[in-house]
């Protein structure tokens, strides 16, 4: 299944594109006048260049790339980072450096991917109290370690 996503592309880099066919997400590159540095637990707001119409009922989400959280330490905060429908201004991605070595960030470095997803709109209804189930209100861990 696909779906049709404008997109203007303010950049000097190619459009975001699948790396393989069996790809879910598209990698999106930084866009920076120069190098960048990012210190050991430092965060920075990456600009990219890459505007979107993103059709009703669908959502972009930013989400690290595991080569670079593995090998550097960068990640993104806020993950997934959603985009709504409605949103048109520049995509731009939180990274921050949990390694413990400066980590430099290039024009061009592919630095997060993006998934495009359908969204469910939900209909709350008020009640007074919730049916019970087994789990009840266990949470954060409340199974064990095994």
């Amino acid at each position: 299944m696909s779906i049709a996503i404008k997109i203007v592309n303010k950049s000097r880099h190619s459009l975001p594109d699948y790396a393989t066919s069996g790809a879910s997400g598209m990698d999106i590159r930084a866009n920076l006048e120069g190098p960048l540095q990012l210190q050991p637990m430092e965060r920075c707001l990456i600009p990219t260049g890459l505007f979107l119409a993103i059709p009703e009922n669908y959502e972009a989400q930013i989400r690290p790339r595991s080569g670079l959280a593995i090998k550097q330490g960068l990640t993104c905060l806020n993950t997934p980072g959603t985009i709504d429908a409605d949103y048109r201004g520049e995509i731009k991605v939180i990274l921050i450096n949990l390694s413990t070595e400066e980590q430099v960030i290039q024009d061009g470095d592919r630095i997060a991917q993006i998934v495009f997803c359908a969204v469910e709109k939900a209909i709350l209804e008020s009640v007074v109290e919730l049916e019970i189930t087994q789990r009840g209100a266990g949470g954060f861990g409340h199974t064990g370690k095994q």
